[in-house]
């Protein structure tokens, strides 16, 4: 099997630290062409650090990380400290990158590339706000017509919000962005709150990353350490939502989740739900179906996989 071509743009933030781990502990069915970082959960001078911290800790510092939007389409930046702490990866104490960051622009590179490889050969896998994305496809139109697919981190239906009562934090910090992305006419895949919250870091699980007794076993155990703390309190569950990888999870195994194929759309104009994604998930509107929007996973079945892949780092 040839390996999937992906572009990660992404915000790290602990989960999506998992989520990049994934991936480049996943070499024979998933390429890595860059990461390109965000403005999100913490601003972008942090972002690009953390990328570049994560593929230190993994060893694979031959993966080439871009700077890209530092700020919303239209928006103040709203950021989440108050999750994943000051600099978005605390818990473990880990080294400063030594590893450059590259001079091109996160966005001049994935209009770049989704140029210059064949069309419908490369994927998008978003992890934070869609800023990058949408600038990309707003410059250069004709790219959004050759992305194999967007696998994206963001919205929910059954579970509402998690910054605001109606939005989930992705889409909220940057609801115009959003709106152009699925608008946009590419195959996309949404892994929504209301399958992210299904699958929960539990002390066992957690355990399972620490009892590895490898630098990335032991730093993953402690992000989520980190984390959980808000989230365990904030709902109550048994452990944190593992957001980011669910979008490395699907490309892998994706018989490990189900969803449906509907229409999704951003609000972007009502104050008191705005970043809302609104999801047709019973059909009850004409407007064509333009996501598949999972809501299902099977948690020891992700956890087993997360696991067994992080043991190669």
């Amino acid at each position: 099997m040839t390996a999937r071509k992906i572009i990660i743009d992404t915000d790290p933030g602990q989960d999506d630290a998992v989520a990049i781990l994934l991936a480049l502990a996943s070499p024979e069915e998933i390429e890595v062409l860059g990461i390109t970082a965000v403005a999100g959960n913490v601003p972008l001078a942090l972002t690009v650090k953390n990328a570049r911290i994560v593929c230190e800790l993994a060893g694979k510092t031959d993966v080439p990380v871009f700077a890209g939007c530092d700020a919303p389409l239209t928006r103040p930046l709203v950021t989440a400290e108050h999750v994943h702490g000051k600099t978005g990866l605390d818990g473990p104490v880990l080294p400063d990158p030594e590893m450059p960051l590259q001079e091109q622009h996160a966005v001049d590179f994935i209009i770049e590339t989704l140029r210059a490889e064949p069309a419908g050969t490369v994927m998008l896998c978003p992890l934070g706000p869609l800023t990058n994305i949408a600038t990309a496809f707003d410059r250069a139109p004709e790219i959004a017509g050759r992305v194999q697919e967007i696998v994206l981190m963001g919205g929910a239906y059954f579970e509402v919000g998690n910054i605001t009562p109606a939005a989930e934090f992705n889409i909220y910090v940057d609801p115009e962005a959003a709106d152009i992305v699925f608008k946009s006419g590419a195959p996309i895949t949404v892994m929504p709150l209301d399958v992210t919250h299904k699958a929960l870091v539990t002390k066992a699980r957690n355990d399972g990353f620490r009892a590895l007794g490898t630098p990335v076993g032991r730093a993953v155990a402690e992000m989520t350490d980190f984390f959980e703390r808000f989230d365990k309190e904030k709902y109550g569950s048994d452990g944190a939502p593992l957001h980011d990888p669910c979008v490395i999870g699907w490309l892998l195994r994706p018989e490990l989740f189900s969803g449906r194929r509907i229409n999704v759309e951003i609000e972007t104009g009502s104050e008191l739900t705005l970043g809302m994604t609104v999801a047709d998930w019973w059909g009850v509107t004409d407007r064509k179906a333009n996501a598949l929007f999972i809501g299902d996973v099977d948690a020891d079945g992700f956890f087993d996989l997360l696991t067994e892949r992080l043991a190669r780092l």
